[in-house]
């Protein structure tokens, strides 16, 4: 065979592996979308239904006490994540046992974190609602949200451990099963209780802990049914399972992905922040656009948790090649998704966004801002792919790196943009994406060669 031949044959290999992959990363990616899809119904159906009741205090107060939650839950998002790439990494180097021992391990800091939670409870409220600066009637209604909603903790942290060992098993599809049969009990109680009964924001609170608590119910039957599980009730009164080791390794893991959600979480609650100090049209109109961002988010979000299982577990087996095919076609076809979201944004946001309120006021300033939610999902996209890429390969110091020199740059915006008003705000916001894809970018080459020197 002469040389052409040859290169021709290397090109076409290549290209039907990376077709392969492409394959492999939408049988995880497209359950993941869906599941979060499901997810999103949360955050919908509650601005829908209390949009219905034309009270723009009452839907000011469910964003506001939804980003107190989002904001006191979402750091604790590391439980899914490390158990995701954990459990994948352990898949790829054949150790069964290993990934009992995660389960076991991520459960129990579950529960502590949660018997934590509830403790700070009669502290943490109050002081949340200080930070988001909730005064009158609007922080009245916020506490008696939160003050519902705060139950579903314990059973939300047991969830992402749950749900991150079946998604780095790849059992996608069971979680996706959950997620819809949980949201579905969501929507029924949001219509009920709201818009029914009458009972307003504390309806939408009591529907977010019911739906909760039936997801948990409804994942740990799936997961003590399989054999992996049982392992780990047996991992739990060995001592290889609480080593010094392997639990130093967790919380590192755990460390620096809790301080990266952190700061995303306080780039959020920063957000609320000043879109409050803007009055109660502006919050509303950002907390409809807020949900826009979030469904195309948690589409995306897909892409991110395919590459954490595929990463993690070439990682695992020490494929580089796999490694980084995975990358390529997680970029690619995320791309490809996010310019399809800014497609719909564009041809279509306007009339979704008004149909989630009836206050003439808050429908025409949503149509003002609907422009950066056009923009976010083609400006985000290379962070989320690349975001699963370091979890799953576990790069997460790296990653926190990355966080740190784009939230810095975040705020300078916030102060440098302040007087753009609403529109300084969501500028600052789209570039803080922007930023930390390119600071990803920049340290990933370096990561590869030393995560692989060894292959």
């Amino acid at each position: 065979m002469n040389r052409s031949n040859t290169e021709q044959a290397g090109t076409e290999q290549a290209g039907a592996e990376q077709a392969g992959m492409g394959r492999l990363l939408w049988t995880i990616a497209l359950p993941a979308m869906l599941t979060n899809l499901a997810t999103a119904l949360f955050g919908l159906a509650d601005m829908w239904a209390i949009g219905r009741l034309g009270d723009a205090p009452a839907q000011g107060a469910v964003e506001l006490g939804a980003k107190y939650m989002l904001g006191l839950l979402n750091v604790f998002n590391f439980l899914r994540t490390s158990t995701v790439a954990l459990t994948a990494q352990g898949t790829g180097s054949g150790n069964r046992a290993a990934q009992g021992q995660t389960l076991a391990r991520a459960m129990a800091v579950a529960v502590a974190i949660g018997a934590l939670l509830l403790v700070a409870m009669p502290w943490s409220v109050p002081a949340g609602l200080d930070l988001l600066e909730a005064k009158g009637q609007l922080r009245a209604q916020a506490h008696a949200y939160i003050a519902i909603r705060y139950w579903a903790g314990p059973p939300w942290l047991a969830n992402c451990v749950l749900v991150g060992w079946l998604i780095g098993r790849r059992q996608v599809r069971r979680v996706l099963v959950v997620e819809i049969t949980a949201n579905a009990a969501h929507i029924a109680l949001d219509l009920l209780l709201v818009l029914v009964a009458h009972w307003g924001v504390a309806g939408v609170a009591i529907a977010t802990v019911s739906s909760e608590a039936l997801k948990f119910a409804l994942l740990a039957a799936i997961v003590l049914r399989q054999p992996a599980a049982r392992q780990a009730f047996a991992a739990i009164r060995h001592r290889d399972t609480w080593r010094r080791g392997a639990l130093a390794r967790l919380f590192a893991l755990n460390r620096d992905l809790f301080a990266r959600t952190l700061l995303l979480t306080v780039a959020l609650l920063i957000f609320a922040r000043s879109g409050a100090q803007a009055g109660p049209v502006t919050l509303a109109a950002n907390a409809i656009l807020f949900q826009l961002f979030m469904l195309s988010t948690l589409i995306l979000d897909g892409f991110e948790s395919a590459a954490q299982v595929l990463c993690g577990e070439a990682l695992g087996s020490r494929d580089r090649r796999r490694f980084t095919a995975t990358i390529r076609a997680g970029l690619l076809w995320g791309t490809l998704a996010g310019l399809l979201l800014t497609l719909a944004y564009a041809l279509g946001g306007a009339r979704l966004a008004a149909w989630f309120s009836t206050d003439a006021q808050v429908a025409g300033a949503t149509g003002v801002y609907l422009g950066w939610i056009v923009v976010l999902p083609l400006a985000g996209v290379a962070s989320f792919v690349l975001d699963g890429v370091f979890v799953g390969a576990g790069w997460t110091r790296a990653m926190l790196g990355t966080m740190l020199a784009a939230m810095a740059l975040y705020v300078l915006l916030i102060w440098l943009l302040h007087p753009l008003g609403n529109h300084g705000l969501w500028a600052a916001f789209t570039l803080f994406f922007a930023a930390r894809a390119l600071g990803q970018f920049i340290v990933l080459p370096r990561l590869v060669r030393r995560g692989f020197s060894a292959s």
